[in-house]
């Protein structure tokens, strides 16, 4: 079995602080980037020699980080073709919102009654990167902290069960939620609701960010609906 070193990268998830990880794993964050942002669009095939060229790696941790997405639903394996970005029709849309929803709503509630001071400060400290993200308008780095603080609020829920579905879910849909967010009318109101997200938790009302959470994921479905 090949081994590759670990890699040293930054995490803007991780706050700055400095991470190891596999090559592979390095391999599949910069996938993962080009496959949210669209520069591989959905119903692409993932062209081994050009991706290897533009990454700077061999063959080998390529395929391994292609079957890490795969694992995560953001990637297809197809005989004869390899690897093709997944897309996701509307239905698909639907019922992935429809089901994050649930674990949202249920996960505000939780984490109301649960979190400690410090959880709360430390989603909130995730809430002040992500605005300055906004005001820098830098989409991608703004929407890493943004799907941070959607599994951080779902973690503070402290049911692991829940924590696992989610993380299942919020993977296939990472492109869709990027694009919830092209013009700034949409990105404003999306916003506006995270805003309303964090006063909810600092309140620890935890109906009213169960309901500011149900309305985020409806718009959500109408925001990215043109899209597909």
């Amino acid at each position: 079995m090949e081994h590759h070193p670990a890699v040293v990268a930054l995490d803007p998830e991780a706050m700055g602080r400095i991470i190891r990880r596999p090559l592979q794993e390095e391999v599949a964050a910069r996938l993962r980037d080009l496959i949210t942002q669209g520069q591989l669009a959905p119903g692409a095939r993932l062209n081994e020699v050009a991706l290897c060229g533009q990454l700077g790696v061999s063959r080998t941790p390529l395929r391994e980080a292609v079957r890490m997405l795969a694992g995560e639903g953001l990637v297809e394996l197809v005989p004869a073709r390899g690897g093709v970005v997944r897309r996701l029709t509307l239905k698909d849309a639907a019922d992935s919102l429809a089901v994050l929803k649930a674990l949202e709503t249920l996960a505000g509630r939780l984490a109301c009654e649960r979190a400690s001071e410090n959880d709360i400060a430390r989603v909130a400290a995730l809430h002040d990167s992500m605005m300055a993200c906004y005001d820098a308008r830098d989409r991608l780095a703004y929407f890493k902290l943004n799907q941070a603080i959607h599994t951080e609020l779902v973690a503070l829920s402290g049911n692991e069960t829940l924590s696992w579905a989610h993380e299942a879910i919020q993977a296939r849909m990472k492109h869709l939620r990027f694009i919830g967010n092209a013009g700034a009318e949409k990105w404003a109101a999306a916003v506006a609701e995270h805003e309303e997200m964090i006063r909810n938790l600092r309140a620890r009302d935890g109906e009213a960010l169960a309901a500011v959470l149900a309305l985020h994921l409806d718009r959500t479905l109408d925001r990215v609906a043109p899209s597909l």
